[in-house]
């Protein structure tokens, strides 16, 4: 059974229809990549997954329980096992990088956690991304590429089971694009835990993907491998991937969202 299964969900806000039948697996494990254009909805899926935001039907399922169904106290603790990068790195100005990779470790395990455990367990994500030794760096002294590093340290610090990568490269110029990509799958190689990235930056697609998904029209139009997409003669996927003005009747759906 998939870890994560999205079931005939349909969203709506006002009379925008995001979703009418999203239905997607995601296995234990993998890097499945959502892609599609600005709009069509890969944030609010990351964003329904974790409760943030209800759907209007259908079925989020997460290790087999019902995300909408959860009490606040179940689905706080689906959140501790699911860890969330935001677009923007969402890092405090005002605390150190330490103190922002700690944030989340005191909030969560301030009665369990010693302050030399937190030290070490902060040292270590900062390895693991790369930036040893800058916890008493500020953000503001950091790069865009660094700040992006340091959420991520922040984020493999709660040991989470799933990461959710809410596109993880805006912003970023190529090279860093192509060292948060790699960190992307040194990570997975190492830790092995389950990641979504929602993305339209084709060399994060395909640079770091086991799967991957194509939105469109509120549904998912697609799913396959890196080689199965590229290969595909599915023309909504082709005229996506490259990057090409669509059919006049396909414009206004597929670019202008």
């Amino acid at each position: 059974m998939a870890l994560i299964r999205f079931e005939h969900v349909q969203k709506r806000f006002g009379d925008k229809v995001v979703f009418e039948d999203l239905t997607l697996d995601v296995e234990k494990g993998e890097v499945l990549t959502v892609m599609g254009p600005s709009g069509v909805g890969k944030s609010v899926m990351l964003k329904m997954l974790v409760g943030l935001i209800p759907i209007d039907a259908g079925t989020i399922t997460f290790d087999g329980m019902n995300v909408g169904k959860l009490r606040l106290r179940e689905l706080v603790a689906l959140r501790r096992r699911v860890a969330y990068l935001f677009q923007g790195s969402a890092l405090f100005d005002s605390l150190s990088v330490g103190d922002n990779v700690a944030y989340g470790l005191r909030e969560q395990f301030w009665s369990s956690m010693s302050s030399e455990e937190i030290a070490e367990r902060v040292a270590r994500s900062l390895e693991l991304v790369g930036l040893p030794k800058i916890e008493a760096m500020r953000p503001a002294d950091l790069s865009g590429g660094m700040r992006k590093r340091v959420a991520l340290a922040r984020t493999l610090a709660l040991k989470p089971e799933v990461v959710l990568y809410d596109e993880p490269n805006t912003g970023l110029d190529p090279v860093n694009t192509a060292r948060i990509n790699e960190l992307i799958k040194h990570i997975q190689a190492e830790l092995r835990i389950t990641s979504l990235v929602v993305t339209h930056d084709m060399g994060t697609v395909f640079g770091v993907s086991d799967r991957i998904a194509m939105l469109y029209r509120g549904r998912v139009e697609l799913v396959a491998t890196p080689a199965e997409m590229k290969a595909t003669k599915n023309e909504v996927v082709r005229t996506f991937i490259e990057g090409r003005v669509a059919r006049d009747e396909d414009v206004h759906t597929l670019l202008s969202t």
